[in-house]
């Protein structure tokens, strides 16, 4: 486990909220994909500076771009870096 990556504990909670039911491509392993947005959100570092351990970045960058929550006020993604 990296520096940034989730904790065991925080899986256990995370896990449960994100889609079970697969639809057309084979989804990538999410606690791979989890911890990469949370290393960019946390790191403050491009999406493209991702280390490799993660996979390809676009992968993360997409899974956040359309998978996160939308502010009903902004029209877009909540998880965004440097948002309070």
């Amino acid at each position: 486990m990296a520096r940034y990556d989730v904790s065991e504990t925080e899986w256990r909670l995370i896990a449960p909220l994100l889609p079970n039911k697969p639809r057309g491509v084979a989804r990538v392993d999410d606690r791979r994909i989890i911890n990469a947005i949370f290393y960019v959100l946390r790191t403050g570092s491009p999406w493209r500076d991702l280390p490799s351990r993660y996979g390809p970045y676009t992968t993360a960058y997409n899974r956040n771009r359309h998978e996160a929550p939308t502010s009903p006020s902004r029209g877009s993604p909540a998880i965004q870096p440097g948002m309070s």
